[in-house]
């Protein structure tokens, strides 16, 4: 006998199973329950292009999904994308209710697979562990929702919040432990960003290196340079790496200095800001919005993370501090820029989860913004 709570654990547990192969779709997981109480089909979305959570578990539990209830985190969707409807694959197996979290944001479904379902006399019923389904989702969502990818800033810093010594020493700040945890939060991103100053620093290859994701994107590597200072020699901008190199800079299209990373193949984006040497990095998301990315990771200096803050752009931030004390007129921070001048106008973060790696933890949580809903 399956109660709804054992159901969703189980409907959780699957769509964990996509972390990082699913995007740009949501992470879905759904089973069938059998009238006496009995899981009689389970599935979950593998990868985009593949069949949905839905499809899966109907496939497995076969005729005995009719009269059934289905126990899933989204709401099932109303349209024809890569596959065929989920609400219309419902109601042709004959279940008799549908259980499910959230409503899905995407405006080809929102609410209109509920309605599908209804319509041909299935109950339906949504807001169970809608909490725990919103982080389980939050980049396709917030991405969604806010037509943008979801912005995700991740720092290594001391216990005082330097991100380096005052001579620029910052390998390695955390521990192992902190550093291959960091890795899979690179995995599950469909794009990592850093500033200027960060490839001129340390010249990182910003690659993933865990061999976890298995998505169909590409993925990318962004560097933010404003003033054009990196070469196209840099690192990060290797052909040889998996996935794309992109360069955001407020030099003009035609500029000549655009020439030699255009010639290895870099994606150039001119995006220039209200001030001089500035980009708008609202016109940058909204181009990385376009390629389908969902999710951003911007691991760059303490400038680039500003930047994002103040213009308020940031969703979510993770920090992995190692109990050092730098300090250090001077020295490197994890966010910097002009800061804030009142207590008041700063954000919060807000469903703060702390996690002890080795000598180390993690803090990650939510923008929460003043006065925001």
């Amino acid at each position: 006998m399956t109660d709804l709570l054992a159901a969703f654990e189980r409907v959780f547990a699957l769509a964990e199973k996509g972390r990082y192969s699913t995007s740009p779709n949501p992470r879905v997981g759904a089973v069938v329950v059998a009238p006496g109480g009995e899981i009689v089909g389970e599935g979950w979305h593998d990868r985009t292009g593949g069949p949905h959570a839905e499809a899966v578990a109907l496939a497995e539990a076969g005729s005995r999904a009719r009269g059934a209830t289905v126990v899933l985190n989204l709401e099932p969707c109303a349209h024809q994308g890569r596959t065929p409807p989920c609400a219309g694959a419902l109601v042709g197996a004959g279940v008799a209710r549908v259980v499910f979290s959230t409503l899905d944001p995407d405006p080809r479904t929102a609410g209109k697979g509920r309605e599908w379902l209804r319509s041909a006399g299935v109950a339906t019923e949504t807001g169970f562990q809608a909490e725990r389904a919103e982080r389980l989702n939050e980049p396709f969502l917030v991405s969604v929702r806010k037509g943008r990818p979801f912005v995700h800033l991740k720092w290594a810093a001391t216990l005082d919040g330097r991100i380096g010594t005052v001579t620029g020493e910052s390998r390695w700040i955390t521990g192992e432990e902190a550093r291959i945890d960091s890795m899979r939060l690179r995995e599950e991103c469909d794009a990592i960003l850093v500033g200027a100053g960060t490839v001129l620093a340390d010249d990182p290859a910003l690659t993933r290196r865990a061999g976890l994701n298995r998505s169909v994107l590409p993925h990318r590597r962004i560097v933010v340079d404003g003033r054009l200072r990196v070469s196209a020699q840099s690192k990060v901008f290797s052909p040889e790496a998996a996935g794309e190199a992109w360069l955001a800079t407020a030099a003009q299209e035609n500029d000549p200095r655009l020439f030699p990373f255009r010639e290895r193949g870099i994606r150039v984006l001119s995006l220039p800001g209200a001030e001089e040497g500035r980009i708008d990095l609202g016109e940058l998301l909204s181009a990385l919005g376009r390629h389908e990315v969902r999710s951003l990771l911007v691991e760059g200096g303490g400038e680039t993370a500003w930047g994002f803050v103040e213009s308020r752009l940031a969703d979510r931030v993770t920090g992995y501090h190692s109990p050092l004390l730098l300090g250090g007129r001077g020295a490197p921070a994890a966010l910097s820029g002009a800061g804030f001048a009142k207590l008041a106008d700063a954000p919060r973060l807000a469903d703060l989860e702390v996690t002890t790696l080795g000598d180390g933890f993690r803090v990650t949580g939510r923008l929460a913004w003043p006065g925001a809903a």
